[in-house]
């Protein structure tokens, strides 16, 4: 499970980049219940982004995109302890460095990521801000999950940038291997999200190459996927029961962002 305290490569902050701040605030306010907040004096023209909130909790940021060809999509923020170092890691480990590491006022130090496959993320070095203030409840992110084409370069990758562990577990019905993330020096009930080696068709969101995507925590997903379809996105999985796991819906929001709706199994 996430928690608040984000340990060292845990996830603990996501935003949202779109073409359309409006649009997507509506469609994210009708589907997870969330407010947003601009930047700025509300109804300013051209706000180029801003806060999510979940009854009064920030849970993301939403932001216009401003990088040429980029495509829609949930960036996720691990925390880390030296941003810098971890530069130097992701580098030594054949990634890319998008985003060098820069301060955000008093705020933390950021820097974004491509790995050596494609799949874009980022990190957070808290100051005053350690991450958004509600995880895993309704409203909220409750996992992260990569789409990865070399599932073993991938493990790689993450576990020399964060040492990360990993748990391996088979998939129903010859699925595949689902490998499950718990952050260095954690107890695995600190999991924090999975990794698995799909086909090259469900990469097809991202052109192809390896991305994270959020899972959302939904109080019931077949009113949250309701609300999906008549609010401009669509569904592309689901919804369906996981054993052990819940009723989850994989959707695209109306500039086709790729997340997941997840209503927990009752333990």
């Amino acid at each position: 499970m996430i928690t608040t305290d984000f340990a060292p490569g845990a996830p603990c902050m996501l935003d949202l980049g779109v073409p359309d701040v409006p649009t997507a605030a509506a469609f994210y306010g009708a589907v997870l219940g969330w407010d947003y907040e601009p930047m700025g004096e509300t109804g300013t023209e051209g706000v180029e982004g801003g806060m999510f909130r979940k009854d009064g909790k920030m849970v993301a940021g939403l932001g216009k995109l401003t990088e040429e060809g980029a495509r829609p999509a949930w960036m996720i923020y691990y925390s880390v302890t030296d941003a810098d170092a971890t530069t130097r890691a992701v580098e030594r480990g054949g990634g890319t460095v998008r985003v060098p590491p820069m301060d955000l006022e008093q705020w933390g130090r950021m820097a974004q990521y491509s790995d050596p496959l494609g799949g874009q993320f980022a990190v957070w070095q808290p100051r005053e801000s350690k991450g958004v203030d509600l995880v895993d409840e309704p409203g909220s992110l409750s996992w992260t999950e990569l789409y990865t084409s070399d599932a073993a370069a991938a493990k790689e990758f993450y576990g020399s940038v964060f040492d990360w562990r990993y748990s391996d577990m088979e998939l129903p019905g010859g699925g595949g291997t689902y490998s499950l993330i718990t952050p260095a020096g954690q107890p695995e009930e600190r999991m924090h999200g999975g990794l698995m080696q799909v086909d090259e068709g469900a990469l097809a969101p991202a052109g192809g190459r390896p991305y994270w995507h959020p899972v959302f925590n939904v109080t019931d997903c077949d009113a949250a996927v309701a609300e999906v379809n008549g609010n401009g996105g669509s569904v592309q999985m689901g919804p369906a029961d996981a054993e052990g796991v819940g009723r989850m819906a994989v959707c695209l929001d109306p500039h086709r962002a790729d997340f997941v709706v997840l209503t927990p199994a009752r333990s």
